[in-house]
């Protein structure tokens, strides 16, 4: 009789050694069920995320896109013309993120003269006394702060810009559509070492002062 209790204790305990092992087994599959589970929402929500934070670079249409200048003087202004050589702009959710493009110095024009007087300021705009664009015959801008504003399409755009190797901060607002992006930029030449006929480093010139500021009008396509 002792023999058979004996047994039977002992067959209790290897049931119920089984019985915790089985929990064991059971808990360690839902552990790592969980985990399958908790990493399947990791990638998924990493997936979203990295879609979600694309960028998409816009290429510019160089035979669409414009540059308007206008530089003014006491007795008036001139106006003209200058091309884009590259560029492209950067969307990330349908918002404008970073944008660059490079200016062809050596394709200014003059578009309120004609003939004799457009060639004659065209020169001087070339020489030494404004952009020397023989030796500078690139001005470059890159981006470092893009801001939504409140109107849609609007934002304020923060960078630096080169001209005549010289790199200096320059900000100025633009309004981008499916399209294009259209902006206007106020640069003070000075700051580019282009001092002639400025008042702030020469006096007595009257009449012949020319405005420290020149005007960008920019429209930039985008490539279809």
């Amino acid at each position: 009789m002792r023999t058979i209790v004996k047994k039977q204790l002992i067959l209790n305990e290897h049931l119920s050694e089984i019985f915790v092992y089985d929990k064991v087994l059971t808990n360690l599959k839902n552990l790592i069920d969980m985990i399958k589970w908790m990493f399947s929402i990791l990638f998924v929500a990493l997936a979203f995320l990295s879609h979600a934070q694309k960028d998409y670079p816009m290429g510019i249409d160089i035979e669409n896109s414009t540059i308007e200048w206008t530089g003014k003087k006491v007795l008036g202004q001139h106006n003209g013309t200058i091309n884009l050589k590259d560029g492209n702009i950067v969307f990330r959710d349908g918002k404008i993120v970073k944008g660059k493009f490079t200016v062809d110095m050596t394709s200014i024009e003059v578009t309120d003269l004609k003939g004799g007087g457009a060639a004659k300021l065209k020169g001087h705009l070339e020489s030494a006394d404004f952009f020397s664009t023989e030796e500078f015959n690139e001005a470059k801008f890159v981006s470092t702060k893009i801001t939504p504003e409140a109107g849609v399409g609007d934002y304020i755009v923060e960078g630096e810009l080169t001209i005549k190797g010289i790199t200096k901060p320059i900000s100025f607002s633009v309004n981008s559509t499916d399209s294009e992006v259209k902006g206007r930029i106020v640069i003070d030449r000075t700051k580019y070492d282009i001092k002639y006929g400025s008042g702030s480093f020469f006096d007595n010139l009257g009449d012949k002062a020319i405005d420290d500021n020149f005007v960008l009008d920019i429209k930039a396509v985008f490539k279809s």
